[in-house]
Formats: C-alpha cells, sequence, structure tokens
C-alpha cells in the first residue's frame, strides 16, 4: 500500500485533483468550518499550539489532532490515504492542515494537496520577510510556489557532557571546547583521548551521520541513477574506525542503548543534533525520574552543553502545510501567522520550550538576552546556531532522503559490526534502495 498510495501521490491522480482544486472566493472564502483537523504524528506541534495559540480558537470551533506515529510509515500512509480520500468527504472530516518533515518533505510539495501559502491562504512577503530562507526553500515547488512554513529552523551542533569534557579535556567551556572539535582531525583526537579515559566519544554508528549528509554537494539520485556523495563515503568510513578502535558504544540512533550513555552513569561524551534534539529528544533521557521532571541534577539534566563542533549542519524540521479543500482558510493563515511570523511569539517560543525559531530578528534578541537553558547548565546556545542557519544550503535534498538514509544506515550497521564485508553492505543497500524504488539503478 505504501507504494502505490506515494505513486499516486506523485503521478497520475494529481492531474485529476489539480483540475478538480477548489477555487479561492473573494475575501477568503470556503471558511467557517467547525472542525479543524490537524494531522500530526507526535506532540510537538500540539504543545505548541495548546500555548501559543489555543486562546486565539474562534467560540465553536473544534480543534482535531489525528496523531498516527512516524514508526513504520504509519503517519505517511494514514496522511496519504487521507488526503486522496478529501474529495469524498465532507468538509468537517476533511484534514484542514498537516505536518511534514524534511526528509520527505518533496513528497507533498510538488502536488495539489499542499496550498500556495501566499495566494490560497494569504500570507504576504512582508509577513515571511523574517524567515530563515532556506526554511521556505525546502517548502517551494518547481514553480516557485511556497507550500508550507515552519516555527523551526534547525541548524545543529555538538551536544556534550560537562562533567565528561572536564575529564577530557581539562575544561567544559564551549568556546574552549569548540577549539578543540573545530574540525574533523582534532574530533578524532579527542576522540582518542575519551578512550584513554573510558568514555565513547559517540554512541554509535549513526550520531555523526546528518553531519555528513547534510553536507553533501549531490543529490542521492541523478536521473535515475544512485550516486553516493565523498561525505556519505567519509561517514563510512569514519563509524567503521570509531567502531573498530572503541570510539562509540555500537549503538543505533534511537535505541535505548544510545540514549543510555546519556544517563547520570553513562559513557557518552556527546551526541549530534539541534534544538529539537536537545529538547525533545536527549534531554527526557537523561533523567533519573522522569516524575521529578526537568530539574537539575535529576539525572545527568544540566551537566551538558553546546558548541558547532567540526563541521556545520542542520537536521530536519517540521512544517505546517494547508491542505486543499480545507474549510477552514482564515484560521490556517493565523495559525501559520502567529506560529511562523509573529515575532513576539518567536522569542517566546525559543526561551519557554527551547527551539531555535524561525525568526532572525526574534533569535539575535534572545542570542543577546540573558535567557539560559537550564538542560545546558544555563548555557544561551542561540548565538552558535544564528550565523549556521542563514548560511544552510538545500540545495541538494530530494524525495528520496529519507528512504536513502534509511536503508544506508541499516545496511552498513552490519559493515560495521563485522557481519558483512563492505561489498557486501554495498550491495544489500542498493538491493533495498532499488526494491524500494524500482525506478532507480546503480
Amino acid at each position: 500500500m505504501k507504494k502505490v498510495v506515494a505513486a499516486v501521490l506523485g503521478g497520475a491522480l494529481i492531474v485529476s485533483m489539480a483540475t478538480a482544486a477548489p477555487k479561492k472566493k473573494k475575501g477568503g472564502a470556503s471558511n467557517g468550518g467547525k472542525v479543524l483537523n490537524i494531522a500530526v504524528w507526535n506532540d510537538e506541534f500540539v504543545a505548541r499550539f495548546d500555548k501559543y495559540y489555543k486562546s486565539r480558537v474562534p467560540a465553536g470551533v473544534k480543534v482535531n489532532f489525528i496523531q498516527t506515529p512516524n514508526q513504520g510509515n504509519a503517519y505517511q500512509d494514514k496522511l496519504d490515504e487521507a488526503l486522496l480520500s478529501q474529495k469524498s468527504k465532507s468538509a468537517d472530516e476533511r484534514i484542514d492542515i498537516f505536518l511534514v518533515e524534511a526528509d520527505y518533505a518533496l513528497k507533498y510539495v510538488d502536488t495539489p494537496y499542499t496550498l500556495d501559502v501566499r495566494k490560497d491562504i494569504g500570507l504576504t512577503n512582508a509577513d515571511l520577510k523574517n524567515q530563515f530562507k532556506y526554511t521556505q526553500d525546502i517548502m517551494t515547488d518547481s514553480k516557485g510556489v511556497l507550500k508550507g512554513v515552519s516555527w523551526q529552523a534547525c541548524p545543529a551542533g555538538f551536544i556534550y557532557r560537562r562533567s565528561i569534557a572536564k575529564a577530557v579535556l581539562g575544561t567544559d567551556d564551549p568556546e574552549k571546547v569548540q577549539a578543540a572539535l573545530s574540525n574533523w582531525d582534532k574530533f578524532d583526537a579527542v576522540a582518542a583521548q575519551a578512550k584513554a579515559k573510558g568514555y565513547f566519544m559517540l554512541s554509535g554508528f549513526d550520531d555523526a551521520f546528518r553531519v555528513f549528509s547534510d553536507n553533501v554537494k549531490t543529490k542521492w539520485v541523478v536521473g535515475n541513477k544512485i550516486k553516493i556523495d565523498p561525505q556519505i563515503q567519509r561517514w563510512i568510513k569514519m563509524t567503521k574506525e570509531y567502531t573498530d578502535k572503541g570510539y562509540n558504544n555500537k549503538a543505533n540512533l534511537w535505541s535505548a542503548e544510545s540514549f543510555q550513555g546519556a544517563k547520570k552513569d553513562g559513557k557518552v561524551f556527546g551526541y549530534f543534533g539541534p534544538a529539537w534534539f536537545l529538547d525533545f529528544c536527549l534531554a527526557p533521557n537523561t533523567l533519573d525520574d522522569p516524575a521529578k521532571g526537568n530539574v537539575v541534577g535529576n539525572g545527568s539534566y544540566g551537566d551538558w552543553a553546546f558548541c558547532l563542533g567540526p563541521q556545520g549542519f542542520s537536521w530536519g524540521g517540521t512544517w505546517i502545510c494547508g491542505a486543499q479543500g480545507s474549510d477552514n482558510i482564515d484560521l490556517i493563515k493565523d495559525i501559520m501567522l502567529t506560529l511562523t511570523c509573529d515575532k513576539d511569539v518567536m522569542v517566546r517560543i525559543a526561551k519557554e520550550m527551547g527551539d531555535f525559531t524561525n525568526n532572525e530578528p526574534a533569535m539575535r534578541e534572545v542570542a543577546k538576552s540573558d535567557y539560559k537553558n537550564p538542560f545546558l547548565g544555563g548555557q544561551n546556545h542561540m548565538a552558535v546556531f544564528i550565523d549556521s542557519a542563514a548560511s544552510i544550503d538545500k540545495s541538494c535534498m530530494s524525495m528520496y532522503d529519507q528512504g536513502m538514509t534509511e536503508k544506508i544506515q541499516s545496511a552498513f550497521a552490519d559493515y560495521f559490526n563485522g557481519k558483512v564485508s563492505e561489498d557486501q553492505a554495498w550491495n544489500n543497500f542498493y538491493t533495498s534502495v532499488i526494491e524500494l524504488y524500482p525506478n532507480l539503478s546503480r
């Protein structure tokens, strides 16, 4: 079903849906719906909506979050089926807003299922001017039409354990740690020092993958041929070396073993990630007692800091899309304006939720403020992100990114573990990718 639905979204039905797409009436028109259906995969957006927008929802409008986990592609499968059946549903049953991630955003951008943010929804260039350019580039279709907006930008860096940095480098100061990790040769040297002290530089195989994959100069697919960028080859070489030398803990990303290294008695020096990873993924996994919440001293919470690391990169992001067929256009517009364009709201989200938000003046204000992140031992890490966010280039993104990422990480885990040769790992990768995307070849 996954392949069939994806193919439909990418092909034949687009023509028929495009001809049936409703025209926007004067004055904002097919509005006034009593149910706002929002498709999500977790409660990240739900929490921000509830805290920063819920009070603005018009009386008589019910907000219905349709939450489906990402695992096993379940969210995309359910969303695809819902979008394909929009025309046959009543107005109150249709999806009004849905969220997408960077890895598969392009699957939805070049389809009529996503509304034009400017023409259909009504946001102006003035409204959007302070957003980081790359966040709009990702959601701009082949005709130059913007199809989604985000409240966050996702420049990333190295989140390290202060106590381990002191043990290995003699300091936990972010500027001094950055100087010690400012390129890959230095990073490798510190990994050796960490090993000698009984620590792992990284938790496992996939930790550094996004640093390299975000710096590629070639798309995964050119024509219908699979291309392997030198940055991907560099990740494989480094990860094999780190595994063989005991510089990592042989854990897979998102596994219990990976996050176990961040516990109070954990031995992992650091993790690569953006603000959402720090706040939404890493911090909760450092707690000894989740019931006590985010309190310094609860596990390793507070014993962390942030620096840019050896190579700038970005990772992920979540975009808000208006769905074709919605009868809540005015409400969608107001949600987008409030949660992605309002500077004051962007400042609040950054200070209260830890996001690096998608508004450059807001982030410069926070970076110069007395904001302190308790998880990071009181560090104001926002300034580290700003220049990185302004320079992010997503020109090598493609609709194949998610599948390629999952398949190469899976295929090479066996190589890193010594179960197969490098040649066999490549063969396994190509076989699995071509099974997923039959139109491709080596």
